[in-house]
């Protein structure tokens, strides 16, 4: 299931987008960015000599400098408020689009299917071709080639086998061929949270 793409002009972002640019001038928030807090110094001071009067002369230049400075300020915390309103929604997306992983453990002289979550440290596992392995853990029967795409971003698939040092397997990679047995080496987290 692919993630819905979202516009880069979506309300749902822009509007509080706008809001947070205004809330980030509070200059606790933007000591965090030195740039943007000397520019929102500079902004300040050039407002309080318009306001002021400052010299006759020069109040149209002034003016235009005060404008600029702030909307300078204001452009960088929209522009850093759009991005964490984009992350945020991509995060919820990924979040909504996770999907359960089951797994086959061997009980008995069968298996039962469990979710991923229910596997304990020691757990024994079947996983076919096609599956995903449920969690971290070592096979102690067979050999089969993994996709570890998803976890180390390398595209050509990996031989894991019973003993040796090849027999790690990471949970969420796929099974591409053949049958292995795996025992868990430890609990599953329960929930993650993507802040």
């Amino acid at each position: 299931m692919a993630a819905k793409k979202q516009s880069i002009f979506d309300p749902a972002i822009i509007v509080p987008a706008i809001g947070q640019s205004f809330v980030k001038l509070n200059p606790l928030t933007l000591v965090g960015n030195p740039i943007m807090f000397v520019t929102e110094v500079g902004a300040a001071v050039t407002t309080a000599l318009l306001i002021t009067g400052g010299s006759g002369d020069t109040s149209g230049f002034l003016l235009q400098i005060t404008l600029w400075l702030w909307f300078t300020v204001l452009f960088a915390n929209f522009a850093e408020a759009m991005a964490e309103g984009r992350g945020k929604a991509q995060a919820d997306s990924l979040r909504k689009a996770r999907t359960q992983t089951y797994a086959n453990r061997v009980k008995g002289s069968g298996t039962e299917k469990v979710t991923a979550e229910e596997l304990r440290k020691g757990d024994v596992v079947v996983v076919t071709a096609g599956e995903f392995i449920p969690g971290d853990g070592d096979i102690i029967e067979g050999a089969a080639t993994v996709d570890e795409s998803a976890i180390t971003g390398e595209s050509a698939p990996v031989i894991r086998e019973a003993g040796g040092d090849r027999s790690a397997v990471t949970g969420g990679t796929r099974v591409l061929s053949d049958v292995v047995k795996s025992k868990s080496l430890r609990i599953p987290a329960k929930h993650f949270s993507i802040a």
